[in-house]
């Protein structure tokens, strides 16, 4: 399988995993009124899962690659970018996990937030990777501009179109038949 195959491959499960998040997240609050636990109960163990997924998986993965343990002279760039990096991450977890309760206090959710925060998400690494290389001669392309448009189009179709709901609420009753309509 080739790199770019491999990267494409990720990605997809990257989207899967984190597509899934989302309405994990949303079955982690509590569907008490009032709340048995805030929000941030969850959260709690998110970080727990962060850290030991990050650091077992990365430990594996470094030893499987022959890499070294060193994060100091030359190796001080991995540490902090990464750190920066995980700082990132975990600031997002952080504002979706207050986008997520305050969506379904709304009667949203999931449903509402995911769009956005990926379809977001796609354009400002678009945003971000133009500056970063604008310097370099990157130019911004008008093709760009036209996939960041129908990024925010879609990210409307789908926010209002995905099926919403109040966590712990039970799918609305299939109609009752009626006479004429049972007696075909």
């Amino acid at each position: 399988m080739s790199e770019r195959s491999l990267a494409i491959l990720f990605a997809v499960l990257t989207a899967f995993f984190w597509g899934v998040y989302g309405p994990a997240l949303g079955n982690a609050r509590s569907s008490a009124k009032p709340p048995e636990w805030s929000a941030f109960k969850p959260y709690l163990f998110i970080g727990v899962a962060y850290l030991v997924w990050a650091c077992l998986g990365g430990a594996a993965a470094m030893k499987g690659m022959g890499d070294n343990f060193s994060f100091s002279g030359k190796y001080y760039p991995a540490m902090k970018w990464g750190f920066l990096a995980g700082s990132l991450g975990a600031f997002g977890a952080l504002t979706l996990t207050f986008a997520v309760m305050n969506a379904g206090r709304a009667g949203s959710g999931p449903g509402l937030v995911m769009p956005i925060v990926f379809g977001g998400a796609v354009t400002v690494t678009a945003i971000t990777q133009y500056l970063m290389f604008k310097s370099k001669g990157a130019h911004f392309d008008p093709k760009m501009g036209i996939g960041m448009a129908l990024i925010a189009v879609g990210i409307v179709l789908v926010a209002k179109f995905t099926p919403h709901g109040a966590h712990g609420a039970k799918p609305a009753a299939p109609p009752v038949a009626t006479t004429a309509e049972s007696a075909k």
